[in-house]
């Protein structure tokens, strides 16, 4: 699964426990009629990838969903949902279009108003 959206909050890696289980968290805010701000889990190695990632960047995530179960202390059972990123990559702005420079608009061009008729086959075939 994946998803994407643009980067609106990056956390700190955390360290928990003695045998240094490491998490770090992203918000993902999706661009669609209703956006959702999606927070995207990565741990132990994965916390890394996050490094070269800035607030406002448009990202797309490669996900799995974990779900657990926990019975708490009056016996009741609750279960519990996350998102956990084992993937990120950078989106370009318009995915159709990559390496292409921008068209410059028609009224950047001059008129060409200096042609004369005996100009009109120059070719040199």
């Amino acid at each position: 699964m994946e998803v994407q959206g643009r980067i609106k909050l990056i956390g700190e890696t955390q360290t928990f426990g003695n045998n240094g289980f490491r998490k770090r968290e992203v918000v993902v805010t999706t661009e669609e009629q209703y956006p959702q701000h999606l927070m995207v889990e990565f741990v132990q190695d994965k916390t890394d990838l996050l490094n070269n990632f800035q607030v406002g960047q448009q990202v797309k995530i490669n996900i799995n969903l974990r779900g657990r179960e926990w019975v708490n202390p009056q016996g009741e059972t609750k279960y519990f949902n996350s998102i956990q990123g084992w993937r990120i990559e950078t989106l370009q702005q318009e995915q159709g279009a990559q390496n292409v420079p921008p068209v410059p608009p028609a009224d950047a061009f001059e008129p060409a108003n200096d042609l004369n008729e005996d100009d009109h086959d120059d070719l040199p075939f």
